[in-house]
């Protein structure tokens, strides 16, 4: 089924949205959201979270790219049940993967508005198609995705290392471009 058949029953109310949802995202979900939390009961109640919040919000939202809104939905909903279960813990490890562009793409902690997110964020499009496919594949897997180093590596027949490297030549890259483009980083 696609995207718009499945949206079209979630504006119906038809419950079967969920199962096809689940048909179709249901693996891309539950690996983000257990990249993001590393347990799988947390990662399975996650899914099922979003799951009920894509149920709640679609009738006011008529989302354009519909892997996108989910995913979103995913790593918002993992995101702050990492911050809570790590909140108590003082431990070197308990950060998440956008922590490492936390200097590049975030001055404050509350940004401004959605204004400048949404420019950020076309900003940082546009300086990711002037970098090569495997640059771009690395940098999405990491910050979008979530995947460790090692997955990554595994992925693209490389070592752990050269990812870290590659990842922290373009977070720098990036500071400079975004600086360049008038951000305030």
């Amino acid at each position: 089924m696609n995207d718009t058949s499945i949206i079209a029953l979630y504006w119906k109310r038809d419950e079967r949205a969920v199962k096809e949802t689940d048909k179709k995202y249901g693996k891309l979900c539950y690996r983000l959201a257990d990249n993001i939390l590393k347990r799988r009961e947390d990662a399975e109640e996650c899914v099922n979270d979003t799951y009920q919040r894509v149920w709640d919000s679609i009738p006011d939202d008529r989302p354009d790219h519909f892997t996108a809104y989910i995913c979103q939905i995913v790593k918002r909903l993992a995101i702050s049940r990492y911050r809570h279960d790590t909140a108590s813990k003082r431990r070197y490890d308990a950060y998440l993967p956008y922590d490492e562009l936390a200097e590049v793409v975030s001055g404050k902690d509350d940004p401004e508005d959605a204004h400048i997110i949404a420019e950020m964020s076309d900003a940082i499009s546009d300086w990711l198609m002037t970098e090569s496919k495997r640059s771009r594949i690395m940098f999405v897997r990491r910050y979008w995705y979530y995947d460790t180093a090692e997955q990554i590596a595994d992925m693209l027949h490389i070592s752990p290392a050269t990812v870290w490297s590659t990842l922290s030549r373009m977070r720098k890259r990036l500071k400079e471009y975004l600086q360049k483009e008038g951000y305030d980083i």
